[in-house]
Parts: C-alpha cells; structure tokens; sequence
C-alpha cells in the first residue's frame, strides 16, 4: 500500500466492544420430547475460558464474554479515528494503551505505548514515515483488536472466535450451539434425554496415591547433566514479527499457522520453540491472542506457534485428530511439519521444543507426548486429558515430562473422567486418571508429593522426567497457570540422541 493511498481515507470507528471482543447469546432451552421448559442447564463454551451460565425456571438464558477483562474504568463512548494519516483513540481512560501500525507481513512500522490515559492518544504516521501500514493493533489493558487499513477501517474477526456452547444437564444428553453473530437472541435449544444405556454418567476410577509400577528402570535428576547440540545460527532469515501466517503441504494439503517470533529473539543463538494448540472451534488466530504463554515466552526471545485445526462433516468446528469425533487429517504429521519449517528458517533450539493448549488443545498436547515424544521436550496441557482411544495409541520414543492443568469443577471436560457425553467417541481419563497414566509411562516409583506451587508431582521418574497435576478447586474450563507451565518446561531438554 502507497503512502499517498494510505493518507486518503477518514473515518472513525467504535473501539470499545472490539477490544473486549464481545459478544452476547441469549434465548430458551426446552426437552425435545415434551416440549418443557428446562430449568438449570449448565451453559459453558468450549473455546472461552471460564464462561458459563444457567438457565432460568422458564428455559431462558443469556450468556456472554462482554465485561470480560475490561478495565474497570474504561467507558462506553471510546473511538478510534482515523484521519489525514493520523490515528486518533478518544474517551476511554486505560492504565496502559499500545497502538503498532505492521505492514502485510505483520512487521512492526511504528508503535506507541502511553500509561494512565484519561482521554485520547495520537500516533502521526507522517512523522513516522510508516510506508506500507496495513494493519492497525490496539492493546487496551491487555484487551487486544486488530483492524486492516484500506478504504475502510474494518475490525478483523479471525483473531476473535464466536463462541461455540455446551448445554448440560442431569439426564439430559449434552447439546451444542455454534454461534453465528456476535449478538444473538432468541436461539432455541432441545436437549434429548439420556437413553439408560447412555455412559455419559461413567466414571474412571483413580487415585492419585495409587500404586505406580515399578519396572526397572534407571532414575536420574532433571539437572542431570545433558548433551547439547551445536546450532548454527548462520542463514536463518527470520526477523522478530508479531504475527505471520505461515503453511506447510501435508499429505497434499495446506496447513496454516501463525509464526510469533518476540522483539527479544536476535537470531544469534537458539532459542526454545512453543507450539500453543486452540481449543475446539477456535483458531490459531485467536489462540495467539487468548494464550497466557506468550507474555512468559516473550522476554526470553522464545518463538511460538499457533496452527490451525481442522473439521469434518457434522462435527463441532476446527480441532484435532485425537479422537473419532473432530478431525480425520494427520495432526502429528503437521506438527512435525511445522516443526520442520522452523528450524529451516529459524535459529531453534531441537532440544528446547515444548508444547501447550488449551481444552481441545489440551488434549492435543497431551496427544503429541504421546507420539511425539522424539520432539518434545515437555508439555503443558489445560482443562482436557486424555481419552481411552489415544492413551490406547500412545506410542512413546522415551519418557517425557507432562504438567496438567485441571479445574475440579471443569463442565466441559469433567475432572473425575468419563464419557464426553456427545456420542462422540471420547471417554476421559479423567484428571487423575491422565495423572496416574503419565506416571505409569515414565516409570515414576513412590507416591506423589506437593510441589511448592501446591501441585501433586512425581519427581522420582526415568531419566529425570517429572510428571505434575496442577488441581484447581474450585476452578473452571480454564487456561492453565503459564508462570507455572513456563518455568516447568524450560527445565526439560530433549536428549541429543533423538535430535535429527
């Protein structure tokens, strides 16, 4: 885009629902049967976080995402405008405000950041010379928009997910709902009750304390000392980028994902690399902007990841083949893929390479330990385990450090295990369950202890692997703690052997 094109175009647009990437569903549930109205249903979504709601005596309902991470004193009247090449926000009071003008590959042409702000904030591209400006990203108190700059300036959506629901309720078969705007009234759901061969009331039973197996095997610290490979830094030509999207050919098909590489990445020595799988219905785009990883990573010049999923008929949107019900494209195959990219491009550690998610991506990351433990040096799902088919696949090269992420109270991907309850295929572990079945993998002896993060490890386990259940009471469908998922991965290496 020219400079002289870039100048022409005015206009002004509201700023304040798009940074809280808003959006509001309300309507009735009723038995498919009778026709009654159904008191009580659960309402969660499968890709936002710790949203839920119940509904009324009368079946109605409402659920929404709109106060979600606001700041408290940001008002409703805030405008971004946009005129003779100067970017204007007006009326909104934030404790911190970054507005990046990027070009089409996501770089960087100009940036300002202004704290306490009680009124507007200006960034003059003409002083700033930004030729090329295309995309315009806001960052309101850790509230994020990112707008195209054209003849208009338009909000885009991909980094903004509509919802996507389960209704439950006891003996009731679960129900979904895939929003389709961002406000919606008058939905109406019928949720079918359970049949009384319906296993969606099973439970696994586990215990936390149960006897591990003790095959031998030979035990070592995590801070045993580890080959390291040489990297040569020379000819990597990625530079520090915000977000670029970026494909790999799988089996004839284009993959996509979102490349992250921080201001503090120098391409003069390797770094550790991320993969941060979405959760079901999500995108890579909108994990990018929801993942509690990145503002950990970032200092440290780690690079990060963010594919996408793929669907199939009938099913529940973009996720992940760990099991029958979501996706029938070899997600292992991309990963390596992806893998493989990178290291072409950038100065990547091969011994540094980690993996986390969230719901869904949970279980892709739980998933990838399994048959990608050659890769990986640890991982960091959150709010799902596994399930009877892929724990019946696994299919390790070595053992690997594992920490979990579990809300007692999770409604999506429930903490005590079972059937998912959408005839889907998927039966879990359950938290402990998963918990009990890493253990059992890496050979880990003894009983589990608390950690001083106040989570159950195993610490006594092959080669120095641990494998860890962060409980929380209480607690959600949920991202897990990243400033304790962080500091746990960095400690793993993958031994030089398994390097490539």
């Amino acid at each position: 885009m020219t400079m002289s094109k870039f100048m022409a175009f005015t206009g002004t647009v509201a700023l304040l629902s798009s940074l809280s990437f808003a959006w509001s569903i309300s309507g009735t549930i009723t038995s498919e049967g009778s026709g009654r109205a159904l008191s009580g249903v659960k309402i969660t979504s499968f890709n936002y976080a710790g949203v839920e709601s119940t509904s009324g005596a009368d079946g109605t309902f409402t659920i929404s995402n709109e106060n979600a991470g606001l700041h408290s004193a940001m008002v409703a009247k805030a405008f971004i405008g946009f005129s003779n090449n100067i970017i204007t926000i007006s009326g909104v009071k934030a404790q911190t405000i970054t507005m990046s003008v990027m070009d089409a590959l996501g770089k960087v042409c100009a940036s300002k950041t202004e704290h306490n702000i009680d009124g507007f904030m200006q960034v003059d591209l003409n002083k700033t010379m930004a030729k090329g400006a295309k995309f315009l990203r806001i960052n309101a108190d850790g509230n994020r928009a990112t707008y195209q700059i054209g003849k208009t300036v338009t909000l885009m959506k991909e980094g903004d997910p509509l919802p996507f629901l389960q209704f439950s309720l006891e003996g009731y078969q679960n129900a979904t709902y895939q929003a389709k705007a961002e406000v919606e009234t008058g939905v109406f759901v019928k949720m079918a009750k359970a049949s009384a061969q319906s296993s969606s009331s099973k439970k696994i039973e586990s215990s936390s304390s149960a006897k591990v197996s003790s095959s031998s095997v030979e035990e070592s610290s995590s801070s045993a000392k580890i080959e390291q490979i040489i990297v040569d830094c020379a000819g990597k030509t990625v530079k520090p980028v915000d977000r670029q999207n970026m494909d790999v050919t799988v089996d004839g098909k284009k993959r996509t994902f979102i490349m992250h590489v921080p201001s503090a990445y120098k391409g003069d020595k390797p770094v550790p690399l991320v993969i941060d799988y979405h959760p079901i219905g999500g995108s890579g785009s909108g994990e990018f902007g929801s993942s509690p990883y990145k503002a950990k990573t970032d200092p440290e010049g780690v690079i990060t990841l963010y594919p996408d999923g793929t669907g199939k008929p009938g099913g529940m949107g973009n996720g992940w083949n760990v099991g029958p019900c979501c996706s029938n494209d070899d997600d292992v195959k991309f990963s390596y893929a992806m893998i493989d990219k990178l290291k072409e491009i950038a100065c990547i550690d091969p011994q540094r390479i980690y993996a986390t998610g969230f719901s869904m991506g949970g279980g892709m990351s739980n998933h990838v330990a399994c048959m990608m433990s050659d890769v990986f040096a640890a991982v960091a799902p959150a709010a799902m385990d596994l399930n009877k088919t892929n724990s019946a696949q696994c299919k390790m090269s070595r053992p690997i450090s594992v920490i979990n992420f579990r809300g007692t109270n999770d409604p999506v991907c429930r903490y005590q295990g079972g059937d998912s309850g959408f005839n889907d295929g998927l039966n879990f572990l359950g938290a402990e369950g998963t918990f009990k079945f890493w253990a059992e993998k890496n050979g880990c002896t003894g009983s589990p202890t608390k950690n001083s993060n106040g989570c159950q490890e195993y610490s006594n386990c092959k080669d120095g692997t641990k494998v860890v259940l962060c409980t929380k009471q209480g607690g959600g469908h949920d991202y897990g703690d990243a400033s304790i998922g962080w500091p746990f991965l960095k400690q793993f290496t993958l031994p030089a052997s398994f390097v490539k």
